[in-house]
């Protein structure tokens, strides 16, 4: 028993004092700047939210977000690896107006907090040290206290929207004739159960992204990100329009839109830095979402409206990347050596 606690200790000494690898160091400096984007926006939202259970919720998640950076900052340093600036109080305007009703928070943190679930348990199976398992071990419990908490207000509200229900059968049934996947053509096969529920996932994905939009382009300041998001929005609206028709053309529920629960002020609340970098974080998760719905897919014609989706939120990600770059908002991830520019001794 002594043997096994001393080899057990050691492993973990020895695990804990490897270098951090590029996906361990990767997911340090993207979350770093996903939290401190986070603790800006609650800042925002505890200045203007009006509903006693969002503010409480608000306040919880920015606690956690705040402890994450404390965290990741000690990891960073500890590796004498420069600290992300990420974003700052300089990135937020306390004194604006709501630019979004407080129910609609509600519905953001929701859903952020699903995309961050996704991501800590990816940062989780990326990592190899001990104490960056134990770290993001820790994030996976945070979220799930924080989406719990969400769901909770959620349906005490009457908000909760659920996914289509189906009919149990009767019995279990094999995929026998191509024509599952092929006939596209004429009369369609219903859709599946995994196929309605990823359409309506990636709606209520969809409908989040177009009320940003909708509301970021009212306050953006610089002309080619108020450009940039307006013409974002026309794809989001297109993409919302064809999934939720093939919802509505099988008499299945889906998501209503978020657009009302945004104000008409024109003040901004948040820098254009900000808000370009939480629009990029939620268009790729977006493409992600609808690369899953692509895959889990039998119906010709459904994989290729998933295609379509995909390619026309790519078709955007250049141009997003020229503005940042631009501006000088996006920091540098860390490059391999490059070993012919190396100084010969």
């Amino acid at each position: 028993m002594k043997v096994y606690i001393l080899w057990g200790v050691l492993k973990l000494f020895t695990n804990n004092n490897s270098r951090l690898t590029s996906t361990e160091i990767t997911n340090l400096f993207t979350q770093y700047i996903q939290d401190t984007l986070s603790i800006c926006i609650s800042k925002h939202v505890l200045a203007t939210v009006k509903d006693s259970d969002v503010r409480s919720l608000f306040e919880f998640a920015m606690g956690l977000s705040e402890k994450h950076v404390i965290k990741i900052k000690e990891i960073l340093k500890k590796e004498n690896f420069p600290v992300p600036n990420g974003l700052t109080e300089e990135d937020v305007n306390l004194e604006a107006p709501p630019l979004f009703a407080d129910i609609f928070w509600l519905h953001y943190l929701h859903t952020m907090t699903h995309n961050g679930l996704t991501g800590y348990s990816l940062s989780f199976g990326n990592s190899i040290r001990q104490d960056m398992q134990d770290y993001y071990y820790q994030c996976n419990i945070d979220a799930m206290e924080v989406y719990k908490m969400c769901v909770g207000i959620l349906l005490s509200k009457g908000l909760y929207e659920k996914p289509p229900y189906f009919s149990i059968p009767q019995t279990v049934e094999y995929i026998t004739n191509v024509g599952y996947v092929l006939d596209v053509i004429g009369k369609k096969r219903p859709l599946n159960s995994a196929e309605a529920g990823n359409i309506f996932f990636n709606l209520i994905k969809n409908r989040l992204v177009k009320a940003v939009l909708l509301g970021f382009s009212q306050v953006a300041k610089n002309k080619d990100v108020r450009q940039y998001f307006e013409k974002s929005l026309k794809t989001s609206n297109k993409n919302f329009g064809i999934f939720s028709s093939l919802l509505r053309e099988e008499h299945l529920n889906f998501p209503k839109l978020l657009d009302q629960e945004v104000t008409n002020s024109t003040i901004q609340p948040f820098s254009d830095k900000l808000m370009m970098i939480c629009v990029g974080f939620l268009q790729g998760s977006a493409i992600s979402y609808y690369g899953t719905a692509l895959v889990s897919s039998l119906r010709a014609d459904l994989i290729g409206q998933c295609e379509a989706a995909i390619l026309r939120v790519m078709k955007g990600v250049p141009n997003w990347g020229n503005i940042i770059i631009e501006n000088g908002w996006i920091e540098k991830l860390p490059e391999a050596n490059d070993r012919q520019e190396l100084p010969n001794n």
